[in-house]
């Protein structure tokens, strides 16, 4: 099994295994298949270790993935929070951020209904 970016990748097409990292989709593993030159049908098992090695050294060059992605990510919505704007407001409370509705919908970033009693007379 190969090792690339710190996740074991199955034996599947090179482009399709290559989706099992974080922050490499469908078009971005045909680029890298493409700019490496190895076929993207070829099996994950079928590549000689120069291929592998090549392959994991431009990943790491060229493409920001796993942790350091993640954690860029997570600094981007920290400095959102941290200087209040509207996108920074929203992720604290945990809404949507995009200008979807909220009145009914919603429930991904809302989570689980919290059901409000009526008013009693």
């Amino acid at each position: 099994m190969a090792r690339i970016a710190g996740v074991d990748l199955p034996n599947k097409h090179v482009n399709i295994a290559l989706t099992y990292i974080y922050g490499i989709g469908r078009s971005s593993a045909d680029q890298i298949c493409e700019k490496a030159k190895i076929d993207p049908l070829r099996l994950i098992n079928d590549l000689s270790q120069e291929e592998l090695n090549g392959l994991r050294q431009f990943i790491e060059n060229e493409y920001k993935v796993e942790g350091r992605l993640r954690t860029e990510i997570a600094l981007n919505i920290k400095r959102l929070m941290d200087i209040g704007c509207y996108r920074g407001l929203r992720h604290r409370k945990g809404l949507p951020l995009r200008g979807q509705r909220t009145r009914t919908n919603a429930r991904t970033r809302k989570g689980k209904k919290k059901t409000v009693a009526g008013k009693k007379k």
